[in-house]
C-alpha cells in the first residue's frame, strides 16, 4: 500500500484485481505494524475458511482457468525439456568428446566457444518465446480471470463491506 501512496493518484486504478484479489492462502500486512490473519482466514467461520477460499477453489475447478493452465503446460514442458536436453549435450559432450570440442572453427574459436554462446543465445530466444507465448495465450485470459474472483468478491462483499 505505501508502494501504492507514492504514485501519481492517476497512476494506479482503484480496485484493480492484480492489487487487491489475493488467494485465500497468502498473508496480508495491515500496515500497522503487526500481521492480519491471512487473506480468506476468518477465525470465527466453521474451519477458519471464509467465503473467499469457495470462489478460488470454484475458479480452478472452472474450464477457464484449467484452458489457461494446459496453455501454460503445453508450452513449458517441451520448452523446459528442450532446452535441459540442449544443455546436457553440451555438457556431456564437453566431457566426452574433448576433441570435438576443441576443433578450431575461426581462428582461436573452437566448437565449444561457439556452443557455450549457444547457450547463452537459447536463453535469452527461450525468454523471449515464453514472454511472447504469455502474451499472446495467456495474458488476456488470466487478466479475466482475475477480474472474475475480484467481481465474485466484491459481490459477496458488496453489503457489509470489506473492511478497506
Amino acid at each position: 500500500m505505501e508502494k501504492q501512496e507514492r504514485r501519481h493518484a492517476a497512476a494506479v486504478r482503484l480496485g484493480d484485481p492484480w492489487y487487491e484479489a489475493l488467494p485465500p492462502e497468502w498473508g496480508e500486512w495491515t500496515g500497522t505494524g503487526g500481521s492480519a490473519a491471512p487473506a480468506g482466514r476468518d477465525p470465527g467461520a466453521p474451519g477458519g475458511v471464509t467465503e473467499a477460499a469457495g470462489i478460488y477453489a470454484e475458479i480452478q475447478r472452472g474450464a477457464a482457468f484449467q484452458e489457461v493452465r494446459n496453455r501454460y503446460r503445453r508450452f513449458v514442458v517441451p520448452a523446459s525439456l528442450a532446452f535441459l536436453g540442449w544443455y546436457l549435450a553440451y555438457v556431456v559432450a564437453a566431457t566426452a568428446a574433448p576433441g570435438l570440442m576443441a576443433r578450431p572453427v575461426a581462428g582461436a574459436v573452437n566448437v565449444a566457444m561457439v556452443a557455450g554462446l549457444g547457450q547463452f543465445l537459447s536463453t535469452f530466444l527461450l525468454t523471449w518465446a515464453y514472454a511472447r507465448h504469455a502474451r499472446l495465450h495467456r495474458d488476456r485470459a488470466a487478466l479475466e480471470l482475475r477480474w472474475a474472483v475480484f467481481d465474485r468478491r466484491t459481490r459477496g462483499a458488496g453489503a457489509e463491506g470489506d473492511g478497506r
